[in-house]
């Protein structure tokens, strides 16, 4: 087979619970996609914070290695900096032939010159178009919004009042997903008469920030009929103290509002899908398809009323972590849905080998290339998942496993949390207390040290002293 084009689309806060088939989000462009390839349901991303998880699809390292913990653009000029000395893939597929280009949102480092990562051609854009978004006289918005559609967020007092969601009669191609679409649409009309593979990176800002969809598919949804999430009272009696807190923003929030959010959310997902079936489109009427590899993923969720809460900063829960992944094109499986435990990382390693490019040099991820030829094989080394988390603006210190059908929480600022996600999707029931789950508790933590270990983890792996001796084993009980 010949070395394949690549396009590559990311997605910005989206639940991976909304590419399911049975869900009431309604995305026929992905949903043709999963048929063409393996549509992935455990797949994850590093880190629940944009920054952090975008770098570490480009470089293939946990953000404890790549540098960036969290946003960029929150923190001072010396502090979250990716750090130069790492490859990225872009940088391996144009060291392979490759011809490179990325589109859209980047939030991955301050100087927003890509081209010094590999990108060959871009048009790059940060967070500059929401800094008068919704602040109503304080500034004009980016487009004209419906005052009767829309959802505020306010108080208390000394706090801005900001948009949650909207409705707008602006078009998409108005907006800031359409001028996107037509960047990379021009760089795929540029290789057109090349026989040169090319690698196009489509990055969305949707459909994350302030939930504000298009008037026309605003009314394929009834907000009415929008079911609430299952957690969506859970009373975290049982969970950090910190949760509890996080829920108290959304308590002055009537039902009709949480459901007016969601169905605008899963309305700027079918807005992205119809510009993800407008790309796989150009591509099929060009001859190109059959040779390209698709990939669309988003680089965390959001939670969009479960557990209580929005955004995707606090909490471990699945709604935030778990990510959408469906791969599609020469030599991988069709039709296939796959278990396997792969994370955004792994993700750009996978792409180093896709392309043929010298892989990365590092334990923090492997391409997972043969689930995608054998999706229905059990792979050992993708049947246990890690993640990291270090606050966003409120440093929180977490780390998160995966094994089977648990999930593990070691929290730096308050108690664990165990889940049994078949028998608790929803994770309404921490069963970290069970005297019963001690043994398992004391294994996954280990396996949380092995990793700590192994990917070069020091900030916690050195954590001996007096005042830090709070999992239940110690760094040292890593498994060798």
């Amino acid at each position: 087979m010949s070395t394949p084009n690549i396009l590559l689309v990311i997605a910005d806060g989206m639940q991976a619970e909304t590419v399911d088939p049975r869900h009431a989000c309604l995305t026929p462009g992905l949903d043709a996609l999963a048929k063409r390839g393996v549509r992935f349901r455990n797949a994850h991303t590093t880190c629940p914070t944009c920054s952090p998880a975008r770098a570490s699809l480009l470089t293939g390292m946990l953000p404890h290695n790549h540098g960036v913990l969290e946003v960029e653009h929150g923190r001072d000029a010396d502090q979250c900096v990716l750090r130069a000395e790492y490859p990225h893939f872009a940088q391996k597929l144009s060291d392979a032939g490759y011809r490179t280009g990325y589109f859209g949102k980047w939030h991955v480092e301050r100087s927003q010159n890509v081209s010094q990562f590999g990108w060959q051609e871009s048009v790059v854009k940060g967070a500059a178009h929401l800094n008068n978004l919704g602040k109503g006289d304080q500034g004009p918005a980016t487009f004209e919004l419906d005052e009767s559609l829309c959802g505020y967020i306010e108080g208390p007092r000394g706090y801005r009042r900001i948009l949650h969601w909207g409705v707008t009669d602006t078009p998409i191609d108005e907006r800031y997903p359409g001028p996107t679409i037509l960047d990379a649409e021009r760089f795929l009309e540029s290789r057109k008469g090349s026989d040169d593979p090319w690698c196009c990176c489509v990055s969305f800002s949707e459909p994350n920030e302030a939930l504000i969809v298009g008037r026309e598919t605003w009314e394929r949804y009834d907000p009415a009929a929008i079911p609430l999430p299952q957690n969506f009272f859970d009373d975290m009696s049982d969970r950090p103290n910190m949760y509890q807190r996080q829920q108290e923003i959304g308590r002055s929030l009537s039902i009709e509002h949480w459901q007016a959010a969601r169905a605008c959310y899963f309305g700027r997902i079918t807005e992205v899908d119809s510009l993800v079936s407008r790309l796989v489109g150009r591509l099929e009427d060009s001859g190109k398809l059959d040779r390209t590899v698709v990939i669309f993923v988003a680089d965390h969720g959001r939670y969009v009323g479960a557990h209580g809460f929005d955004a995707h900063n606090f909490g471990a829960f699945e709604e935030i972590y778990r990510i959408p992944l469906i791969i599609c094109g020469p030599g991988i499986a069709k039709g296939a849905e796959c278990t396997a435990q792969v994370s955004i990382a792994d993700l750009g390693a996978t792409l180093c080998e896709l392309g043929g490019a010298e892989p990365f040099e590092a334990a923090d991820s492997r391409s997972f290339c043969k689930v995608l030829a054998s999706p229905e094989v059990v792979h050992p080394e993708f049947e246990t998942g890690y993640a990291e988390y270090h606050g966003t603006r409120f440093p929180l210190m977490q780390r998160v496993l995966w094994q089977g059908d648990w999930k593990f929480v070691f929290n730096g600022f308050d108690f664990d949390e165990l889940y049994n996600l078949k028998d608790d999707p929803a994770e309404t029931r921490n069963r970290i207390e069970e005297p019963e789950q001690r043994s398992r508790i004391e294994l996954m933590m280990a396996e949380i040290w092995r990793r700590v270990r192994d990917t070069g983890d020091r900030a916690i792996l050195e954590s001996h002293y007096f005042s830090m001796r709070f999992a239940s084993v110690g760094p040292d009980a890593a498994p060798s």
